[in-house]
């Protein structure tokens, strides 16, 4: 038996940032080996810590169930605590997601802007 095909989660804005490196001796080595952080984990942690959403409110902008938003914020805790712990690199990454409004992206910098 195949595995669920996984939904689409609406995000509101990208992260305005690509990750976070550790400083310090030793951290060197463990740039080349990040903790990919998911674009759709990244606005799980927005939601709930940043602008104080419940789990159900939160899952009602994200477009997804409340068990499903509880397992993606329980992912992003465990991938930052790994980082900090084990001191590598945070890069927000990947993920299926959709842009509540049409987001582009510029070529020369990488930034987001929504009116081009």
């Amino acid at each position: 038996m195949s595995p669920r095909i996984k939904t689409i989660r609406k995000v509101l804005n990208p992260p305005a940032i690509k990750g976070f490196k550790p400083y310090g001796p030793g951290t060197e080595r463990k740039i080349h080996d990040p903790v990919t952080l998911l674009i759709e984990e990244y606005e799980a942690l927005r939601l709930s810590d940043y602008d104080h959403c419940n789990h159900h409110q939160a899952s009602l902008l994200m477009g997804v169930s409340r068990p499903t938003f509880t397992r993606i914020y329980a992912s992003a805790l465990r991938k930052i605590a790994r980082a900090f712990v084990e001191g590598k690199q945070i890069s927000i990454e990947g993920g299926k997601v959709y842009f509540d409004s049409e987001w582009f992206q510029c070529l020369t910098c990488q930034c987001y802007f929504n009116n081009p």
